[in-house]
């Protein structure tokens, strides 16, 4: 995955409120799957490190919920792997989402 292949589909939730980047999570993923995409590109920031007490409100925020958001939502048990982006994807700041192939 080190930026050997090219993602099928790109979601950028960088730069949205929380909320508008959860909603968009969800909705994207949506897309990604009806489009039959395996490797979905989520650009989100870099994490800041903030205490789960803060993570509402600091920057890197929807980064630092981005796991819980993955695992809570209706798209995790369509989730394969979770992997670091390759720097001219994004490095830090982004992820890859390789879902499982479709039945």
């Amino acid at each position: 995955m080190r930026g050997a292949i090219e993602p099928d589909f790109t979601l950028d939730l960088h730069g949205h409120t929380l909320e508008a980047a959860h909603g968009r999570l969800d909705a994207g993923l949506a897309q990604a799957r009806a489009m039959g995409a395996r490797v979905v590109l989520l650009i989100a920031g870099k994490e800041r490190g903030a205490p789960a007490a803060d993570r509402a409100t600091s920057r890197g925020a929807i980064r630092a919920n981005i796991l819980d958001w993955l695992a809570a939502g209706p798209h995790g048990s369509a989730i394969a792997a979770i992997r670091k982006a390759h720097r001219k994807h994004g490095g830090e700041g982004a992820l890859y989402l390789v879902l499982k192939r479709a039945r």
